[in-house]
């Protein structure tokens, strides 16, 4: 993977060309544009296309908005271009993070990047083609179930 430095709530898998983001804590501004460079990165770098998984269940708070996710899908839709097509499975129990990954699919629709929004981890494996095993990082069951996240505005 050459010379890229990934930080610790990144993993990828070159050999089923995936990258597992698996955010801790806050999930602000900073956190997504840390994750929009390292895939911007990679795709660079990297010839080939590759898939992406955000386990989001490890996040504890929110700092976003609408107007931010929206400038953030309108970014990658126009920096991806015309590339292959790629899947990004966005595992999420929160309402707030379930809603934004939602317009994040709206608005890539049409363009090579397919999100899918799921609350079912092994269901989102199968989507991405890994298994269960690549995007669990040794934690608890498939299916995911926590207390609602603390959301700042």
């Amino acid at each position: 993977m050459n010379n890229i430095k990934l930080p610790p709530d990144v993993e990828f898998y070159e050999d089923i060309r995936l990258l597992v983001y698996r955010p801790r804590g806050l999930v602000n501004r900073e956190a997504v544009n840390r994750i929009i460079t390292v895939i911007g990165e990679l795709e660079t770098t990297l010839k080939e296309p590759f898939n992406r998984f955000s386990d989001t269940v490890g996040a504890d708070a929110i700092d976003l908005n609408f107007e931010y996710i929206i400038h953030v899908s309108l970014y990658r839709r126009s920096f991806y271009g015309k590339r292959p097509p790629i899947k990004s499975a966005i595992l999420a129990t929160d309402a707030t993070l379930i809603h934004y990954g939602k317009v994040h699919a709206l608005l890539t629709q049409g363009s090579p990047i397919n999100v899918r929004v799921f609350q079912d981890r092994k269901e989102a494996a199968k989507w991405v083609r890994c298994t269960n095993r690549n995007i669990s990082g040794g934690r608890g069951p498939a299916s995911v179930n926590q207390l609602p996240m603390k959301v700042t505005m």
